[in-house]
């Protein structure tokens, strides 16, 4: 008697996510950065990856190497109606110089803002609340149709961030941070390199640009996001500590 065996070929989409987030950070997490960024844009979530950029102090070598990959990989651009418009701008100048063919600026939706903070002035009594409805609640809402995000983030910004996984699951989601072995110098080095732009408001002090309210400048020896809610015990806006489950920004 004969046997046969048929051989079921899996699409990366079916896996269990606990046995696709264990592939994927054997796979990738330790090779080269533009070739893990290939993988995850052309091949293994191909049309359901978004990157998220805030278009500040570090983010044109993200986009860079993205826009070198495929140009029409979705950004979402979180537009608080809080921003400097140094960064509106630079937004601007960016999109055209790199050929991002689709920016998304996602916002606050005008019932929230007139329902949660009708004076603007929410930042200052609860910033977590403010980050909540301006980015927590639109990025989640922007990210639907979406399996993976790609963020900027480095280990050297936070304490925080020093023990993260170049792949995560963050809730139903991957989060994928292909530059979080990267070094102040490595990034310098790849501006330079690639004729990049900085932030204008770099040259000022401001190494972490986030809304006006909550930004202010870095002084010698702080690290980079030492300016971000200056004062108070926060130092992330929340989407990446709660995975949009029900936190306070990014």
């Amino acid at each position: 008697m004969e046997y046969y065996v048929e051989l079921v070929m899996v699409h990366p989409a079916t896996k269990p996510a606990a046995s696709r987030l264990d592939s994927l950070q054997r796979n990738y997490a330790q090779i080269e950065t533009t070739a893990m960024l290939q993988a995850i844009i052309q091949r293994e979530f191909s049309g359901r990856v978004a990157v998220v950029s805030s278009f500040g102090a570090e983010s044109a070598v993200l986009l860079h190497l993205v826009s070198k990959i495929d140009p029409t990989t979705p950004v979402l651009f979180l537009n608080t109606g809080k921003l400097f418009g140094e960064t509106l701008r630079y937004r601007d100048r960016l999109q055209d110089l790199l050929g991002l063919t689709d920016l998304r600026a996602i916002g606050p939706h005008p019932a929230d803002r007139e329902a949660r903070d009708p004076e603007g002035s929410l930042w200052s009594t609860n910033p977590d609340a403010c980050c909540n409805f301006r980015k927590t609640v639109p990025l989640a809402r922007a990210m639907e149709g979406f399996d993976a995000w790609i963020t900027g983030r480095k280990r050297f910004q936070t304490d925080n961030r020093a023990g993260m996984e170049s792949i995560e699951m963050v809730g139903k989601r991957y989060r994928i941070n292909p530059l979080a072995g990267w070094t102040p110098a490595d990034l310098d080095h790849y501006m330079l390199e690639h004729h990049l732009p900085p932030h204008p408001l770099v040259r000022d002090g401001y190494l972490s640009i986030g809304c006006m309210s909550c930004t202010s400048r870095v002084q010698d020896g702080e690290d980079a996001r030492s300016g971000r809610w200056r004062g108070q015990d926060k130092t992330e806006c929340g989407i990446h500590t709660n995975g949009f489950t029900d936190g306070d920004g990014i």
